[in-house]
């Protein structure tokens, strides 16, 4: 599902392999992750976690090693065949990125449109998805009306509404209070156990420890250890 040899990354001002001429992030990363597995992944602020999700969201290209994603390897595709592959990646960013024009139902419903998905059957899912994130009476608010933990969970909502291959959250939690937090994670483990992959980003050890799991620990953009 998910392999890393080597993975080295640098921004800079191109997006092509190799080409990044800006600080280091992330250097000779290398593990696997199975299909249905789930990682923690931790480490301090600046430890390249969210560099590392977006590699995995195919947002970026590595500069050096190879990064596997879906059993997809990254550096023989092309940039036109990566939106297919990326539609089966959910992905629950830190600042949201709601589309502030959509309601929070349509910005639920916006991974099933893009594949296509009748309407009767996104009305259905969409509503589950509202009732399980306690949204419901919020389905015709637009994002700049709900509080930031509520933009959070609609956020979730989107990334887990199509039952995606392969789910990424980068501190999913972090604008949440505790039982709706608690409430989430038992969703992410409950997509797991169908068989959904699952990689958390987080700086919450007491999260960790009320959820246990294998653990990927980042620091200064090394990979310091890996409970596979």
């Amino acid at each position: 599902m998910i392999r890393l040899e080597n993975v080295g990354l640098r921004y800079g001002t191109s997006s092509q392999p190799g080409a990044g001429s800006g600080p280091l992030v992330l250097e000779d990363i290398s593990f696997t992750l199975p299909v249905g597995g789930f990682r923690w992944l931790q480490g301090p602020s600046g430890a390249g976690k969210s560099s590392l999700m977006r590699l995995l969201h195919l947002e970026l290209r590595p500069n050096a090693g190879k990064l596997v994603v879906l059993d997809h390897d990254l550096g023989a595709m092309r940039r036109d065949d990566l939106p297919a592959l990326r539609r089966q990646i959910g992905m629950v960013y830190q600042d949201f990125r709601l589309l502030p024009h959509l309601t929070a139902f349509d910005n639920i419903a916006l991974p099933l449109r893009l594949a296509h998905v009748p309407e009767d059957i996104i009305a259905d899912d969409v509503a589950e998805m509202l009732r399980w994130v306690e949204l419901t009476s919020k389905a015709h608010i637009f994002p700049r009306e709900l509080s930031g933990g509520e933009q959070q969970r609609v956020a979730i909502a989107r990334a887990v509404v199509g039952r995606p291959r392969l789910l990424l959250a980068d501190e999913p939690t972090g604008n949440l209070d505790d039982t709706q937090a608690l409430r989430q994670m038992r969703l992410l483990g409950e997509l797991n156990r169908l068989g959904t992959t699952v990689v958390v980003a987080t700086h919450n050890d007491s999260l960790v420890e009320r959820f246990p799991g294998p653990s990927l620990r980042l620091e200064d953009g090394r990979l310091v250890s890996d409970d596979e």
